[in-house]
């Protein structure tokens, strides 16, 4: 066992590979008004992979576009810079990360989980009128942390794995016993240092202990969409488990019965989708 502190956590950060440069500049121009889509369009389209995958994206069914784009200029024009944005961010990260050696960790899993948690506040937001692409990005975002530990420590986070299993208990607990942190404290400490803007930061800190005495936004979202990603077995893990929903987080989303529907259906039908554009 271990105690990460948060120089320690930043240091591990230094030393990762590091992700594309659109891709951090993307995360940080959320809620820029001021960006250029022209330069971003830009970036995005002299990196060959994310600009593949953002046009596969772009095109499958889930934008339901009415012709095909082939550029990423034309999908600026298409979909706006905002959506683009999240798109584009989505491609980056998911191949962002390189398969760790850490023994049990599930690299597939892991991805399909967080899209389906990137849908799932994507159509929450939908239904709550808040900002979408916002939603999309930090769902895909939330379990960032998860990705640090297993690639700086994957001997240890191996050793976290086996304990979840022999315990029956929750990640993030197994995470705490073994780290003395958690990955959601690690992703609030990976989002400062990537200079995310304090509300996403929070987002991601917090997604597993939203405040009780918040006002609803996106931490509530993507606490929300995260145990409902969970419960619908996306990931399609035989031992996931559904974390303890904050019950305060719940009430001030005020999701109706048929907006919960509305949302289980459009995950469902677009989660599939999405993965193919985005995964190996």
């Amino acid at each position: 066992m271990m105690q990460l502190t948060p120089e320690a956590i930043r240091r591990s950060v230094r030393e990762l590979p590091a992700l594309p440069a659109v891709v951090l500049e993307l995360i940080q121009s959320l809620g820029d008004s001021e960006v250029s889509a022209e330069q971003l369009a830009a970036k995005i389209s002299q990196d060959q992979a994310i600009a593949a995958k953002t046009l596969r994206l772009a095109n499958s069914s889930f934008y339901g576009l009415p012709r095909q784009v082939t550029s990423i200029a034309e999908a600026t024009t298409i979909l706006g810079l905002r959506t683009l944005r999240s798109v584009a961010t989505a491609a980056g990260l998911a191949g962002g990360f390189a398969s760790s050696r850490c023994e049990g960790f599930d690299f597939d899993a892991f991805w399909r989980h967080s899209i389906g948690t990137a849908l799932t506040a994507h159509a929450i937001a939908q239904r709550t009128r808040q900002d979408v692409d916002a939603a999309f990005t930090l769902g895909l975002l939330h379990d960032i942390g998860r990705l640090v530990l297993i690639s700086a420590y994957p001997d240890e986070y191996a050793q976290a794995i086996a304990y979840r299993a022999e315990q029956d208990c929750l990640m993030h607990v197994a995470e705490k016993h073994w780290f003395g942190v958690d990955h959601a404290d690690v992703g609030g400490v990976v989002a400062e240092h990537w200079r995310f803007a304090p509300a996403v930061v929070a987002a991601i800190s917090c997604h597993h202990r939203p405040a009780a005495d918040s006002t609803k936004g996106l931490t509530d979202l993507v606490h929300v969409a995260d145990n409902i990603a969970h419960g619908l077995d996306l990931s399609h893990q035989q031992d996931d488990m559904v974390p303890l929903l904050a019950l305060d987080a719940w009430s001030r989303m005020a999701l109706t019965d048929a907006q919960c529907m509305e949302v289980f259906d459009a995950v469902s039908q677009q989660h599939d989708v999405v993965c193919h554009a985005l995964l190996p």
